[in-house]
């Protein structure tokens, strides 16, 4: 069965568009402003949303996204604060595809099979754990072999490249390629190979191709726009509503932008 993030993948292909997906942390500016933005970010028309869990010492991530972490955790954002807001929010009818970026051990502390049942009674439709390399993805992988768990998407980097049909085999949803190495947040920063990279990924993966770190608008993408299925923006989205005070106006008319400037490329 086609979850959320599937079948707005399997639309945006008929249609030709390619897909924008954001990236914020969860609980800025509190919650109630949260929930505020993503409604807006439904509203404009986005294709999936990341959100950051909060962590403590989060590796992949840049200053942006560190500082906006330590922020959330400073609010007391947790765990079970995250899924009484996604509650929420679907309870009012919100369907926008909702992917939660969390690292190990936020899952394994809060036990994987508890972690996996509030994700389906919350409707989180896919997980990103950076922290989580394939050989390692077992346990996890066990815990959602249940009916309306959420997909595991699968990163890939540059120095991939032999793995990536290893961690291609039996990915659902798309496959997350990392622009670049080193951690999030780096303008524009890409690898001096990514269109080689890009493309060797798009020759082996089966499902859509989105590229993230370091993007800030949609003509950034321009060189990669025949190999990519679509864009993910963090940093700078982080960095735009904190400059805007989490206005979600603001939030809304980013995204509507971006989008259109995506599949006008």
């Amino acid at each position: 069965m086609e979850n959320r993030i599937e079948q707005k993948m399997r639309c945006l292909k008929e249609q030709g568009n390619k897909a924008f997906i954001t990236y914020m942390t969860v609980g800025l500016p509190d919650m109630a402003g949260c929930k505020a933005l993503i409604e807006a970010q439904e509203r404009a028309g986005l294709d999936v949303l990341e959100l950051g869990i909060p962590f403590s010492d989060p590796i992949a991530d840049g200053p942006v996204i560190q500082n906006a972490s330590y922020k959330s955790i400073q609010l007391g954002v947790n765990l079970k604060k995250v899924f009484a807001l996604l509650k929420e929010v679907r309870a009012q009818g919100v369907e926008l595809p909702i992917i939660f970026m969390l690292y190990y051990n936020t899952a394994l502390h809060f036990g994987l099979e508890m972690f996996v049942e509030e994700c389906i009674n919350s409707g989180v439709d896919g997980l990103v754990i950076p922290d989580l390399p394939l050989e390692e993805q077992g346990d996890l992988k066990e815990a959602l072999q249940r009916e309306n768990a959420p997909l595991l998407i699968q990163l890939v980097s540059p120095v991939s490249a032999d793995r990536v049909p290893k961690i291609l085999e039996g990915a659902r949803g798309f496959v997350y390629c990392v622009s670049g190495m080193g951690v999030t947040g780096q303008s524009g920063n890409f690898h001096k190979k990514i269109l080689h990279y890009l493309s060797e990924v798009k020759k082996i993966a089966k499902i859509p191709v989105m590229m993230g770190f370091g993007i800030e608008q949609a003509k950034d993408v321009a060189p990669m726009k025949d190999v990519i299925d679509g864009a993910i923006v963090g940093s700078h989205f982080i960095k735009l509503l904190e400059a805007n005070e989490y206005q979600p106006q603001e939030a809304e008319k980013y995204c509507r932008t971006f989008k259109k400037e995506l599949n006008d490329l």
